[in-house]
């Protein structure tokens, strides 16, 4: 586990804390808790209690909605570096998925009492946490909109094209997502995420490796996915 020195030093490496100045930081780091997760326990049950957001350490999370029917969508994968549920840390109603640990994974855990203290004495914090709600929001909106108006060939050149550019533009990269988890991601199942595969392949955008898919043609996967 990190000290609280060392926490706070690799808290200003994520997105919701860049640009804070080291006062900010350290309590933040102060009233972090870790926190861990074996593979496939739940983090937080939909419709609990809104304790606090979270940040992966390390591991990964699914974030899933569950409909009445018991169906299940996934809103959500995470790895280090990504933080989760702090919407309910503001407004205070129950978590509206839930989250469930895909490996053994640790998390940093801020409760929410305890931060909105800290916004009251950092304003430049909530600054950064507005910024990242409304970054989550059109994220969200594009997600609403490529379900209603996209046909799953055009969602999944959007998914790998959003994969290739997370890794730097690196044109080869890995699903570390089973094909059910990700036809959940792109609102499909998995035969019909399985002809857009091939269709994407035999138009010769991309060559898929087992696990790896190499993206062959990026302007034509940006046109298809618009």
């Amino acid at each position: 586990m990190l000290n609280k020195i060392d926490l706070s030093n690799w808290l200003q490496n994520i997105l919701i804390f860049q640009g804070l100045a080291a006062e900010q930081l350290i309590p933040l780091a102060q009233i972090a808790q870790l926190q861990n997760f074996k593979k496939d326990e739940t983090i937080f049950h939909q419709g609990s209690e809104a304790t606090g957001f979270f940040i992966v350490q390390i591991g990964r999370v699914k974030v899933i909605k569950t409909a009445a029917n018991g169906k299940e969508h996934i809103l959500h994968l995470l790895t280090s570096g990504d933080y989760f549920a702090e919407v309910a840390t503001f407004d205070g109603k129950a978590f509206p998925a839930s989250a469930i640990a895909l490996e053994d994974t640790e998390l940093i855990f801020f409760p929410r009492l305890a931060f909105l203290d800290l916004l009251h004495q950092y304003p430049a914090i909530a600054i950064n946490m507005l910024t990242s709600l409304a970054t989550r929001a059109r994220k969200l909106a594009q997600m609403v909109e490529d379900l209603s108006f996209k046909e799953v060939p055009q969602r999944l050149a959007a998914y790998l094209l959003d994969v290739s550019d997370r890794a730097n533009g690196d044109p080869i990269i890995n699903l570390d997502v089973t094909k059910t988890q990700l036809a959940s991601i792109l609102g499909t199942i998995s035969a019909t995420l399985s002809r857009a595969f091939l269709h994407l392949s035999d138009a010769g955008l991309i060559a898929i490796h087992g696990s790896q898919v190499e993206l062959l043609d990026r302007d034509r996967l940006k046109d298809i996915s618009n």
